[in-house]
């Protein structure tokens, strides 16, 4: 009887990327995916704490897989992602139904830890044990477009993110290794790359040799088959010419960024430890036009935060009319 598996992936680019990660260990030892949990012997959460009706959806989530393990056969149910690394042991003690919890650094021991679970251990692996990162060539479903990791964690540690916590510190891959599974993906047949980061604008700060993101840009840029590149996300506060001038002049780079500046008033960006000013981001934002005049801009915006005023308000609306970007993510916490 083949074994099953059905992965549900919550939140960013950087949990798609995990999931499919942990799909392609569990089918290297035999699993089968499939596409709903009725089917599975192994339904896994790849989740999301960030928001936290995320976070409140995957134990939702758990009390209806509950409910299909106790009148079916026996399901095995894993966490993994963020909400496994900032709950852990609490998980396992909530759910008792639940057999592995794996957090954000331990995908790089998901085999390992599937060997003991399978044996009918319950596992926790939440800890930051190494700096290795999940290697790049692993098999993938067939597309033109594919997600690559090219550092993991963050050190800006903004006031209303939990990402350093669960994510841990910045860790760049080596570049190497980044180029080969990106060439890789171009013999698959794929034709762009989204490469990720928290911060893509600190990729090489952990490496030994001289390299920074936009050094890096070229190398990918010159990879014969690739057709497009795209990148997020990209903090304001690193953002400089010499990404703009990367962004220029390697022509499968897409004119396109995503650049959250998150509020558009000075005190309420201080509180919020984004460490620029709207005035700043804005010098950016006209240099970026000035030599990429067709540049498509993204960003993210949290209102209502605390000790928002109406005039503080009114400043984000002024930085949402100056820019006129093509679109916007909205938080509000109202």
């Amino acid at each position: 009887m083949m074994t099953k598996f059905y992965i549900k992936t919550y939140g960013c680019q950087m949990n798609e990327y995990d999931s499919e990660y942990i799909s392609s260990v569990l089918i290297n030892k035999g699993y089968y995916e499939t596409n709903s949990y009725e089917d599975a012997d192994y339904i896994i959460l790849n989740t999301c704490s960030v928001r936290e009706k995320a976070e409140k959806k995957v134990y939702s989530e758990i009390g209806r897989i509950k409910k299909l393990k106790r009148k079916d056969r026996e399901i095995k149910i894993g966490i993994c992602g963020c909400v496994a690394q900032q709950q852990g042991y609490n998980i396992m003690e909530r759910f008792k139904d639940v057999s592995f919890v794996v957090g954000t650094d331990a995908l790089n021991r998901f085999e390992e830890i599937m060997n003991q679970v399978e044996l009918g251990e319950r596992i926790v692996d939440t800890d930051f044990k190494s700096n290795k990162l999940i290697k790049g060539k692993f098999k993938r479903e067939p597309s033109t477009i594919a997600y690559v990791s090219i550092m993991k964690g963050c050190n800006n540690y903004c006031s209303y993110c939990i990402v350093p916590y669960v994510r841990g510190r910045e860790i760049s891959r080596d570049p190497e290794e980044i180029l080969d599974e990106i060439k890789y993906l171009v013999e698959l047949g794929y034709k762009e790359v989204i490469l990720l980061g928290q911060n893509v604008n600190s990729y090489g700060k952990t490496l030994d040799e001289t390299i920074n993101f936009p050094k890096f840009l070229s190398m990918v840029n010159n990879i014969n088959g690739l057709e497009r590149i795209r990148f997020v996300t990209s903090h304001p506060k690193d953002f400089d010419e010499d990404l703009i001038f990367a962004m220029r002049d390697n022509e499968k780079v897409c004119e396109q960024i995503h650049l959250p500046i998150q509020s558009g008033s000075n005190k309420i960006l201080k509180s919020m430890n984004r460490k620029y000013t709207s005035q700043e981001y804005l010098k950016k934002i006209e240099k970026l036009k000035k030599y990429i005049p067709n540049i498509a801009i993204s960003s993210d915006f949290i209102v209502g935060y605390p000790g928002e005023s109406e005039g503080d308000f009114n400043d984000t609306l002024n930085i949402l009319n100056e820019v006129k970007y093509i679109m916007y993510f909205l938080l509000s916490i109202l």
